[in-house]
């Protein structure tokens, strides 16, 4: 089975492009949802949180993601902090989770995924990919964002430009080409390369 990367700058559209492979059968990994389950579940990464932020971080045994977004979003210290807690639990349960998948290939959707060491034993990786002013305006109206809030989210993140040249794949989501063509061309290419021996 191939463990094929998705990722792409924040308002790309990873997700809508995930959710077409689910429907043609392929299995997603969302590191975001993983993330915040296993910061709630996770009794490890749980002790590690409240000794690094406190234990404001966590409300009646529920993680408080506002406070913890508050605390890192200002500070690139503590979120370097942070993601150096929540990506290696992150990754651990994605390859966990990969190694039980059946189909040809499964897909590990993560907008950190250079950022964050995730990319490492992967055979490929799509990035998706939309005009900056698009993820703005994508982010500001699905988030409730202002203009700068989402600028800031943007600026922690790897460049597009850098982001895509590190990609195998390429899907491109600016409204104008269609989604729909692409993710069935890249599924026939990835189901036949998943046929194919792998090298020893």
């Amino acid at each position: 089975m191939l463990r094929i990367g998705l990722t792409g700058g924040i308002g790309s559209g990873k997700t809508t492009v995930a959710r077409i492979f689910e429907t043609l059968g392929i299995p997603v990994y969302y590191a975001d949802d993983a993330a915040k389950r296993l910061m709630n579940q996770d009794p490890a990464l749980r002790t590690a949180l409240i000794e690094t932020f406190g234990p404001l971080c966590y409300k009646e045994g529920v993680l408080d993601r506002s406070y913890l977004a508050s605390l890192v979003f200002e500070d690139e210290s503590k979120r370097e902090q942070l993601n150096q807690l929540v990506h290696p639990a992150t990754i651990a349960d994605a390859n966990e989770w990969l190694s039980k998948q059946q189909a040809p290939y499964a897909l590990r959707e993560a907008a950190l995924l250079f950022e964050s060491g995730a990319a490492e034993g992967l055979d490929y990786v799509i990035g998706v990919s939309a005009p900056a002013a698009l993820r703005l305006q994508r982010v500001m109206q699905r988030d409730q964002l202002s203009e700068a809030a989402v600028k800031k989210r943007m600026a922690t993140q790897l460049q597009d430009a850098i982001k895509l040249k590190l990609c195998d794949f390429v899907i491109v989501n600016d409204e104008r080409v269609a989604l729909l063509p692409q993710v069935l061309d890249l599924h026939e290419k990835l189901t036949a390369l998943a046929a194919q021996p792998m090298p020893h």
